[in-house]
């Protein structure tokens, strides 16, 4: 008898109540989802945090009391890798250039398809980034605009810590790939790669797969 896998436990801390119950019904109705939480403000998302285990924190930007940024840092500090989406009514360049300075996974846009959130959830879940073409793009413009990005030099193989397989898995990183897609990929286990993971992170000396990948593009140790 084959055992059904464990449902990712989500927090969804929004203050409009009915926005929240839609998107509980909506979330209700996929498999293998399960709101575990509410909350309607950043302060109670961290008591939440502190007291049981998540999978995922769906985070509103527009919060009351400290907002969803600080609310993203502060749950960040608690626990680095617990993935945070946002939800945000806006895309603009200075809110997720503080989207990726709070550690978020990525963000969805509110009104997005269902099927698009959804896919989002599980992909954050899964270890992968959820940003879109517009988010990209300014990630992209803001390195390149950036002084060090003109005059930092590209790693010679003696300064690049990194061997050719952790390159190949950081470049697979930087876009968004899970550990699970990484492992078809490369034809390697799921395990090897958190492993490989694991190193990048150590070597990099960086506490994220977030910040893997923002480096990544910044020293351009990858191209994407």
């Amino acid at each position: 008898m084959s055992i059904a896998p464990t449902p990712i436990r989500i927090l969804l801390v929004e203050d409009d109540e009915l926005f929240r119950l839609g998107l509980v019904t909506r979330l209700s109705q996929e498999s293998g989802l399960d709101v575990t939480r509410e909350a309607e403000d950043g302060e109670t998302a961290i008591a939440y945090v502190n007291q049981q285990l998540f999978d995922v924190v769906i985070l509103d930007v527009g919060l009351p009391g400290i907002g969803g940024i600080e609310t993203c840092h502060q749950i960040k500090k608690i626990h680095p890798e617990l993935p945070v989406l946002i939800l945000t009514s806006h895309s603009q360049p200075a809110l997720i250039n503080r989207l990726i300075e709070a550690h978020a996974q990525g963000y969805c846009v509110k009104g997005v398809a269902a099927e698009t959130l959804v896919l989002a959830i599980r992909s954050v879940a899964a270890g992968a980034f959820w940003w879109d073409a517009i988010a990209s793009q300014e990630i992209q413009t803001a390195f390149q605009q950036s002084p060090s990005s003109s005059t930092e030099p590209v790693l010679t193989n003696t300064d690049n810590p990194l061997t050719k397989r952790e390159l190949e898995i950081l470049t697979l990183v930087a876009r968004g790939k899970s550990n699970q897609e990484i492992a078809g990929e490369l034809y390697i286990a799921p395990g090897t790669v958190r492993v490989h993971v694991h190193a990048i992170l150590r070597k990099l000396e960086v506490r994220d797969r977030t910040q893997a990948a923002i480096l990544a593009i910044e020293r351009r140790l990858v191209s994407l």
